[in-house]
């Protein structure tokens, strides 16, 4: 699997507090944020993530690239709603980061949560989005929340003059009855990782909850949990797989002496088919053996006459 740096970008501005997403903007977010990493610690366990903010007086380191899930999760507890959001400098400050990964063998890569209006000019975007592709660093936005047509169209610009070979990626997702978290399952940016989409999504949303995972198992929530009963299920496929193959006859095993199918059941004596000959066989040993005796008697009943 694809080895790599993810640094997150959440919004913390003040739009983040919006209910229009279940059960709101932030709370969407972080929901979001726990099931990416899961997705990427698990698709390579050497992959790393980090995680800043946006939002505020300007851009914030939160944890830097690991692999401790509890750091995540204590940097987004610690993260306050606040002010607006600085959407380039944040990902300046994001390249920085992954530019000092201690494994440089790892493909680098920024998830961006946008949900607010976007101060920065196209203009801006695209110089932002050169310089990025240049350093060889992806960047997959999230845009939900403000989907205005101004917002929509700069990010469609910016991902198109960073399109490279590792793939950057926009994913816009409207509100809905589900949550933010099980649509981003069906977007290239997790599916790349070979996340599998959790079927019945949308109708689960619908009905208020948050069920069609696989195993009926949130992994982002019990990534443990949810690995060992995909290993569980995977021993027991290949357990039978070995019990039918064990039942299978081996090759080349002969058929000789094993009576045809069209071979009647009764001779023309009556007896059962294939036993007759036998029999007939020891009715004649025991004949021949009875004369023999019989000869040898009269033998020795001559002998005894003739002394």
């Amino acid at each position: 699997m694809v080895l790599e740096a993810t640094m997150i970008v959440v919004d913390n501005s003040e739009s983040s507090r919006n209910g229009d997403y279940v059960p709101s903007r932030w709370e969407a977010q972080s929901d979001a944020v726990n099931l990416i990493f899961s997705a990427k610690t698990q698709a390579n366990p050497e992959s790393s993530v980090g995680l800043m903010s946006m939002g505020g007086k300007g851009p914030e380191v939160l944890v830097t690239l690991t692999t401790d899930f509890g750091k995540v999760l204590d940097g987004i507890h610690r993260t306050k709603i606040r002010g607006s959001t600085h959407l380039a400098t944040g990902i300046q400050i994001a390249g920085l980061a992954l530019k000092h990964r201690q494994n440089k063998s790892q493909r680098q890569r920024i998830i961006v949560f946008t949900c607010s209006p976007i101060a920065e000019s196209e203009a801006q975007l695209v110089k932002l989005a050169k310089r990025m592709k240049k350093n060889n660093i992806s960047i997959d936005f999230i845009a939900f929340g403000d989907l205005e047509p101004e917002n929509t169209k700069k990010l469609e610009v910016f991902n198109e003059n960073i399109k490279g070979g590792d793939g950057s990626h926009l994913a816009v997702i409207p509100p809905g009855p589900s949550l933010l978290s099980d649509t981003l399952v069906t977007t290239p940016i997790l599916s790349a990782d070979g996340v599998a989409p959790r079927e019945g999504a949308d109708e689960a949303g619908a009905d208020g909850g948050g069920g069609g995972f696989e195993f009926g198992v949130d992994p982002s929530t019990d990534p443990e949990l949810a690995i060992a009963l995909r290993m569980s299920m995977e021993e027991e496929k290949a357990r039978q797989e070995r019990q039918d193959k064990a039942k299978e006859p081996p090759k080349g095993e002969s058929l000789e002496g094993i009576p045809e199918e069209n071979q009647p059941l009764l001779d023309g004596q009556g007896e059962a088919s294939g036993t007759g000959g036998d029999k007939m066989d020891e009715d004649k040993k025991e004949s021949s053996e009875a004369q023999e005796g019989k000869k040898d008697g009269d033998g020795n009943a001559d002998k005894m006459d003739t002394a």
